[in-house]
């Protein structure tokens, strides 16, 4: 941020009582939020996404009409930049920004979305470009069609990379003249039910954390070739799970060592250790709350948004261990989704 200091913001579903998107200030030593604002300018900001220069800030709306809204941040209140976009594509659920477009996921209508930027960071108002999947997978009634989960750009930048809970698989696309064009189809294991994923620092593997099954797949991903490769699976809890158990969000350190992730129902976060060219559960710890939706890596810290609990916890993490330590949390209701500025 212009002012030096960092700042966290939270998404949230209006629908359920949240504030709409709460901007907080996160403290360099501890990780620790204050809340400083929050504005409610569009229904249900369930996915946020900052522009590298940490001026414009980009939301989903997560309605069956599916938009997308800009924000300039300047000072510590977002204000809105133009009115939301449609994304031609329900339930959008996470969006992030590739070879000036902004991208969404539109998990009801398993489509992916391109809205073109101006040079100023605004959204177009000119057609927006769906690429829309297609196909099921055998855990009935999730997987009757398809459901994309997550769109974002691999870490060369040339490729965008989607996960479809619908159909097992993660497609690899690229933008040409503005259009989604799939360029390769990776099937994952049949009723796996993939939610997102996180590239490896080395830029060569990526990890994807299967919601209907409480694993993550270790891929090796080749940049050159957009080509992801699965090798191995492993379980994020360690033993079968004593209540419902569905994963969702999922991060890898920046030093490669260890990846993180956070299931709803058990309400816990794994920590999973890097180990050649696969994964070694080390253990759960309490996620801090009830239901958690999000799980977003930064600054040394974890960041945990408890969609049932509505509240947002942070984590210290053991350099050594991987294991994180719970350190505090702030009220949000309806809590989502963290991005860190």
């Amino acid at each position: 941020m212009a002012d030096g200091r960092r700042r966290a913001f939270i998404g949230s579903f209006t629908a359920a009582g949240g504030p709409g998107i709460v901007t907080a200030e996160a403290d360099a030593d501890t990780g620790a939020l204050t809340v400083l604002s929050s504005v409610n300018a569009v229904p249900d900001p369930s996915c946020l996404t900052l522009s590298p220069d940490g001026e414009m800030l980009y939301a989903v709306s997560e309605t069956a009409e599916g938009a997308v809204a800009a924000y300039r941040v300047d000072g510590d209140k977002p204000e809105p930049a133009g009115r939301p976009v449609p994304v031609d594509g329900s339930g959008p659920t996470h969006l992030s920004l590739y070879a000036g477009h902004v991208l969404t996921a539109n998990y009801g209508s398993g489509s992916v979305t391109a809205v073109p930027l101006r040079p100023d960071g605004t959204l177009t108002r000119s057609a927006s470009r769906v690429l829309r999947h297609s196909g099921s997978g055998p855990h009935t009634p999730r997987q009757q069609g398809p459901h994309a989960h997550q769109v974002q750009p691999d870490p060369s930048g040339r490729w965008a990379v989607s996960v479809d809970l619908g159909t097992d698989s993660v497609r690899v696309c690229t933008l040409t003249d503005g259009a989604l064009v799939m360029h390769r189809e990776t099937a994952l294991r049949p009723g796996s039910g993939p939610r997102h994923l996180a590239f490896h620092p080395d830029g060569r593997h990526a990890y994807v954390v299967n919601e209907l099954s409480p694993s993550v797949t270790v891929c090796r991903w080749d940049a050159a070739e957009g080509a992801l490769t699965p090798l191995s699976e492993t379980p994020v809890l360690p033993g079968a799970p004593a209540r419902d158990a569905y994963p969702s969000g999922i991060a890898a350190s920046r030093d490669g060592r260890f990846v993180w992730t956070a299931t709803r129902g058990e309400d816990v976060l794994s920590v999973l250790a890097v180990e050649g060219e696969g994964l070694r559960l080390v253990t759960t710890v309490p996620c801090g709350g009830h239901w958690p939706r999000a799980l977003t890596a930064g600054h040394g810290f974890l960041y945990v948004a408890n969609e049932r609990s509505g509240d947002v916890t942070w984590f210290a993490v053991d350099p050594l261990t991987g294991v994180p330590r719970r350190g505090g949390s702030i009220r949000v209701t309806a809590a989502s989704y963290v991005t860190l500025g």
